[in-house]
């Protein structure tokens, strides 16, 4: 049966579950957002509408990464390509990336690039600024981010020699701060970090996987120089992190405090991440008590954080709880709506304003 293109651009696109592999363990987590089975394993990642393929070493699946239409076997990404004016109305693209992840491990202390060393290193015109938000934790669930004392690119690369033989020798090197679920952190480009064991988040980034850690070891895994610099030499490779975000400045500079915007007919939002915090994208919450919220952002991806109700578009309807997730087509701007007769909160990601878009 041919794909009727123009039915699936105008309707909300759900898709098929999506679990990425990466180098450490987690996702146990996954048992109360999506109903998966309480395990960690090598599967911790779940990449929400996602146009990016991951770099694994030696993946089977070229495609890995990718999501699928649910229902069909079409990646979004082609979907995107074949019904781009219903789909993205102005926009020239959907620069974004958004995943839930759970680490039971610590994660390799790390930085991604900043558009200009993708430029330059990746031949890509994105870097990789993200933002957390805490969804669930785990006893003593934590982050680092920043370094604690300023230091040089040579007292690191020395730091980076001895993680060969002490895993934990970057560890004191970074800011060690303990989270709880609702906190929301900005992590810009080139600033040193890594997720700490125990924290399901929701992460929302520029619409890259490269990653610059140089520790040696993750867990007992043992990595490839491939996988601590994406094909570069460790010298150019360290050149991505900024050795002067330091000490107290830098876990204010992470912290974000959600900024209410209006509150009306048993609806709120809230604004989580904006254009006064970086131009990468804009993360907003609703919530709903007993309100109908018109969808009124799209292009946009909807995932349901907290509670369960209906989302209605067109005369149809269908049932979300926590976990689902859905893609909003600009065809659909203001004419879908999210009720609830009791509890609903849903994070609303967009893509960067800029020209055309």
């Amino acid at each position: 049966m041919p794909t009727d293109w123009v039915a699936l651009a105008n309707r909300p696109v759900f898709f098929k579950r999506n679990r990425v592999a990466r180098v450490y363990t987690g996702g146990k987590l996954f048992a109360d957002f999506f109903g998966d089975e309480p395990v960690d394993n090598l599967l911790p990642e779940e990449w929400i509408a996602s146009t990016v393929r991951a770099l694994n070493l030696n993946s089977a699946d070229p495609n890995e990464g990718l999501s699928i239409v649910e229902g069909t076997d079409i990646p979004f990404l082609e979907l995107l390509r074949k019904e781009h004016d219903r789909l993205l109305g102005p926009r020239e693209g959907f620069e974004l990336l958004v995943k839930a992840l759970d680490s039971a491990i610590r994660l390799p202390v790390q930085a991604h690039p900043d558009p200009e060393f993708s430029r330059r290193h990746f031949h890509s015109p994105f870097g990789k600024t993200e933002m957390w938000l805490v969804l669930q934790t785990r006893p003593d669930a934590c982050i680092y981010f920043g370094f604690r004392e300023r230091l040089t690119k040579e007292a690191f690369a020395e730091a980076v020699a001895q993680s060969e033989t002490d895993r934990d020798a970057l560890v004191p090197l970074v800011n060690r701060m303990p989270v709880k679920p609702g906190e929301v952190y900005l992590i810009p480009a080139r600033c040193v970090h890594a997720i700490g064991a125990g924290c399901l988040m929701l992460e929302v980034q520029e619409p890259t996987d490269f990653t610059i850690q140089p520790e040696h070891w993750c867990a007992d895994y043992h990595l490839t120089d491939a996988e601590m610099y994406v094909g570069l030499d460790a010298d150019t490779a360290l050149d991505c992190f900024d050795f002067s975000l330091a000490g107290p400045e830098a876990v204010r500079m992470a912290r974000r405090a959600p900024r209410a915007l209006w509150e009306e007919d048993g609806c709120k939002a809230e604004s989580l991440m904006d254009e006064r915090d970086t131009p990468c994208f804009s993360v907003w919450r609703y919530t709903l008590g007993q309100g109908c919220l018109t969808l009124d952002r799209a292009p946009a991806l909807y995932i349901v954080t907290e509670g369960e109700g209906i989302l209605s578009w067109a005369g149809e309807t269908r049932a979300v709880r926590r976990g689902a997730y859905f893609f909003l087509p600009y065809s659909l701007l203001g004419k879908a709506t999210l009720a609830s007769d009791g509890h609903l909160q849903a994070v609303c990601c967009l893509p960067p304003t800029h020209a055309g878009s």
